[in-house]
């Protein structure tokens, strides 16, 4: 999960929350999936310059601003890693190659915010870690659905990501029952 937890409160923030709720729904049946096949769920979320490693306070702010609503459902478990990022990848400088290790991961199912940013950055980096790496494209937000096809073209194309769809096909594609591998 890829910077779920936001205020959006900046320039795009008013895009951006119009695509988090058309996609929030898939978002949530993409985390349902994992969870009922036992794969483990990292959230990394930008701390929004705060540097206090208070994940639960971003949390907790973000339920309480625009999109609240829709945070309920995405909310980690009691057993679930959040690892606070200060740059577009959720490697970037964040223990996350450390615990993805630790868990034993060979591929990472990437959902959240924004396509176009964060998640297309986070799934070039697990590829130059070694990983395998998928992006769930109708589970992410995006703030222009053009520069996302961009995005998501050259992720395909240049990085060796695959693009699957959590809900009704898009393109003809679906993502695979087991989300993920362990």
């Amino acid at each position: 999960m890829v910077d779920v937890f936001n205020d959006f409160d900046h320039e795009d923030g008013a895009n951006l929350l119009a695509s988090f709720r058309d996609r929030a729904e898939a978002m949530r049946r993409t985390i349902d999936a994992a969870r009922a096949a036992d794969v483990p769920i990292v959230y990394a979320n930008d701390e929004r310059g705060r540097w206090t490693s208070d994940a639960p306070r971003l949390v907790r702010d973000a339920r309480h601003a625009d999109a609240g609503d829709l945070l309920e459902p995405l909310l980690p478990h009691a057993d679930e890693a959040v690892v606070l990022k200060h740059r577009y990848s959720a490697f970037d400088h964040t223990a996350l190659e450390l615990l993805l290790e630790a868990l034993d991961i060979r591929r990472v199912v990437l959902v959240g915010a924004a396509t176009e940013g964060c998640v297309v950055q986070t799934a070039i980096d697990a590829r130059e870690h070694g990983l395998r790496a998928s992006i769930v494209a109708d589970a992410c937000a995006t703030t222009d659905p053009e520069l996302e096809a961009i995005a998501l073209r050259y992720a395909t194309l240049v990085g060796g990501i695959r693009v699957e769809y959590a809900g009704a096909t898009e393109g003809g594609v679906r993502c695979p029952g087991g989300v993920a591998e362990k």
